[in-house]
């Protein structure tokens, strides 16, 4: 089984050891997700600052 995990810095989730976007620190607890596939027309994805289509968290612990 995968375990998941989201960056600290910038909430991406992946199942690394490090962040492949930023190379931040990861953390297991995280709440909800968002999943952004065209950063440039979502709103939400800018107020997050997310210049990035990927899944990322929330919340992150």
């Amino acid at each position: 089984m995968i375990s998941l995990k989201a960056c600290r810095n910038c909430r991406f989730i992946t199942d690394q050891a490090k962040c492949p976007r930023c190379g931040g620190e990861v953390s297991r607890e995280c709440q909800g997700y968002l999943v952004v596939i065209d950063p440039d027309k979502s709103e939400i994805a800018r107020k997050m600052g997310i210049h990035a289509s990927g899944r990322y968290a929330l919340r992150v612990k």
